[in-house]
């Protein structure tokens, strides 16, 4: 069965207390959300994501820990968070996981590329 839809799931709280606490937790060095680093740039959220997510073969949401309907928090709670999870059915699997996200570095381009392989999108990244 073929993915219908993304969705990136970030490893921190939405909402004014939840991105305080976040921001907090990265000044002392004791959170990090692999996903936001390759979404958003030190303020707001990278013109080239919103481009690149544009331009898949499928929807993408992205949303925080506070913000999951019972499906998605029991397959945050199966794979960890961050993740981006792709909608086969109705069911959620884990496209692309923590350690995987860690290792682009902020690349939306790496992302990309990652997700089209694994979409089977032949338009293909361009990294």
């Amino acid at each position: 069965m073929a993915i219908s839809e993304l969705v990136g799931v970030y490893d921190a709280d939405g909402g004014l207390l939840g991105e305080a606490a976040y921001v907090w937790g990265r000044l002392r060095g004791t959170r990090h959300c692999g996903l936001c680093d390759i979404t958003h740039s030190t303020v707001r959220r990278k013109a080239e994501w919103d481009r690149m997510a544009a331009s898949l073969p499928v929807p993408v949401r992205l949303l925080h820990l506070n913000e999951l309907d019972d499906g998605l928090r029991r397959a945050v709670a199966s794979t960890g968070a961050p993740v981006v999870l792709g909608r086969e059915g109705d069911e959620w699997r884990r496209v692309v996981g923590r350690e995987e996200l860690d290792e682009m570095a902020g690349s939306v381009g790496a992302l990309e590329v990652v997700l089209r392989r694994r979409l089977g999108d032949p338009a293909g990244g361009t990294g």
